[in-house]
């Protein structure tokens, strides 16, 4: 059974709402003043609000603080009044989802009884194809979660200047509850169900991990593609991200969003000017942190910012938190957890008592599942540095008190991209059929060796071998490279260039609308400001 889930069915309810923002959104008017109105539009009297309005809401504010400079940048015989409808018409186009499918298909379990499964995938950019967007497997999956989540594919995507338009999907099981045989089952039919309306395939729609989902789901996935809808494509493989290294993945791929997590916190922290507002010092020296999920971005998360100094003084899941002041060594925890099944009962750290979210840090690290960070919480937090490695976890409203509080909040959209900027990676290596690096290894290699023959044939030339051979010894860090780049050197140069590149255009922005800390609105100026230069090249194939 499939449902064409247009934007007019899910939208209908708060038309009102909507026009009226749109109607916002068209003023060419104080930026301050319509931060405010959007945070507010954005939330509910409970502070739950609706997750793809909430997106909405952000999305308008960087709307309203970019759409005067989009006017103005048009370099066209409009007048002034055209340019701006111009202007208005391609924000419209950019912010609703495009195309949503809902499938439903039954699944005979091993005890031999039969239930109906649930999945949805949201497409909500063709802007720039393919569109990418993980899968899901969660009792929470819902329309309205698959288009939030999709809608920031599109804005992350844009972020970190990788090609994709934006998707996700979910399919609504808790996979505990469900044996290997039939979650293969499941994964292979989605599949099938995904190949027969158009959405998947290396050029259309590319999916990869998420929640609960892993190497061994994509591996499943690509298998069912290549071998029915895309059996005659030589790129069929490309149709999803995150593979094991033997079906076509990538090194690195497994740990890419926890790393890109810690190098986007690094390009922050080690900048004087935003640590002298916080009242902290630069580097992560003396910095303590805690952590929401301890889960696959967690986990990594935690490896390297341990690594560089900064100190774990807290972690937090569903089933409960614990504490040390001195310190939790994530290797020692995560080994505590493949053997246990959680992290209570660690021996090394204290059970902790509340909300770890309110615990007290420098850095925190909500690396779980979106709205945690709320207006009844957000004003008992006391970290400096709100890090979002998960998708979507403070509400509009918890975040104005964040700003008002000189609380820096690094945005998911910018934080957590290091998972799709190395899906993007693996994706360019399925099209070309090589890893990285095959082709220069054994060249770059005897470069490097050559070099250091003539760094000693000059010397000796000079200075003459009386006393024998003048010894060329490479620094340690020389001789660690000196046989070239590896696949997985490659892949984690280019995951620190992007995050880099990226923070510094949001320091940018962040400076040039005078926003302070509000690196989220930053963020989303950057990438409507990217969406909206590819719109307004290509121009509107039916008007």
């Amino acid at each position: 059974m499939y449902r064409y889930l247009g934007e007019l069915l899910t939208r209908a309810a708060g038309s009102g709402a909507v026009a009226s923002a749109y109607a916002d959104a068209g003023l060419p008017a104080s930026a301050s003043l319509l931060r405010l109105q959007r945070y507010s539009q954005a939330v509910d009297k409970e502070d739950d609000p609706n997750f793809f309005r909430m997106v909405e809401g952000f999305f308008d504010r960087g709307a309203a603080i970019v759409e005067d400079k989009l006017v103005e940048s048009l370099k066209t015989r409009e007048t002034p009044e055209q340019k701006r409808h111009r202007v208005r018409g391609i924000l419209k186009i950019i912010k609703p989802c495009n195309h949503v499918l809902a499938v439903s298909f039954p699944l005979k379990r091993d005890n031999g009884e039969w239930e109906i499964v649930e999945g949805y995938r949201a497409q909500h950019s063709q802007h720039r194809t393919p569109c990418k967007g993980g899968i899901r497997y969660s009792t929470e999956v819902s329309v309205d979660e698959v288009k939030a989540l999709a809608s920031l594919m599109t804005y992350k995507c844009a972020v970190v200047d990788v090609p994709f338009g934006g998707a996700k999907a979910g399919v609504k099981i808790n996979p505990k509850d469900y044996s290997d045989n039939e979650l293969e089952k499941i994964t292979r039919r989605f599949t099938i169900e995904l190949a027969k309306k158009g959405f998947i395939g290396p050029g259309i729609d590319v999916p990869a991990p998420d929640m609960s989902t892993g190497e061994r789901e994509m591996s499943w996935i690509a298998d069912t593609y290549a071998n029915t809808m895309g059996h005659h494509d030589i790129n069929a493989h490309a149709c999803v991200t995150g593979k094991p290294i033997s079906q076509g993945g990538i090194h690195g791929r497994i740990s890419a969003t926890g790393r890109g997590v810690f190098h986007g916190i690094e390009n922050f922290v080690n900048e004087a000017a935003y640590m002298s507002q916080l009242g902290l010092t630069p580097g992560f020296g003396d910095k303590t942190f805690v952590i929401q999920g301890f889960g696959n971005v967690g986990l990594h998360s935690m490896r390297y910012l341990h690594r560089f100094g900064a100190k774990c003084v807290g972690v937090g899941e569903l089933d409960g938190s614990i504490w040390n002041p001195n310190g939790i060594d994530p290797k020692e925890l995560e080994d505590y957890k493949l053997a246990h099944g959680t992290i209570v009962g660690f021996p090394k750290a204290t059970p902790y008592e509340g909300s770890i979210l309110e615990a007290d840090c420098d850095i925190l690290i909500p690396a779980a599942s979106e709205k945690q960070l709320t207006k009844n919480n957000a004003s008992r937090v006391k970290a400096k540095i709100i890090a979002e490695g998960a998708n979507g976890p403070t509400t509009p409203e918890a975040d104005k008190i964040f700003l008002e509080r000189n609380i820096m909040v690094i945005p998911d959209m910018y934080l957590n991209a290091g998972g799709v900027t190395v899906s993007y990676f693996e994706w360019l290596k399925n099209l070309n059929h090589v890893s990285y690096g095959r082709l220069t290894f054994k060249y770059e290699r005897d470069s490097n060796y050559h070099l250091l023959m003539s760094v000693q044939e000059s010397l000796e030339r000079k200075f003459g071998k009386h006393g024998g051979s003048i010894p060329v010894v490479p620094t340690s860090e020389f001789q660690a490279r000196i046989a070239g780049a590896s696949e997985k050197d490659i892949v984690h140069s280019g995951l620190a260039y992007t995050m880099e590149r990226s923070a510094r255009q949001i320091m940018r922005t962040a400076n040039k609308y005078n926003l302070g800390l509000d690196l989220r609105t930053a963020a989303y100026v950057n990438a409507i400001e990217k969406v909206f230069k590819v719109y307004n090249e290509a121009g509107l194939t039916f008007t």
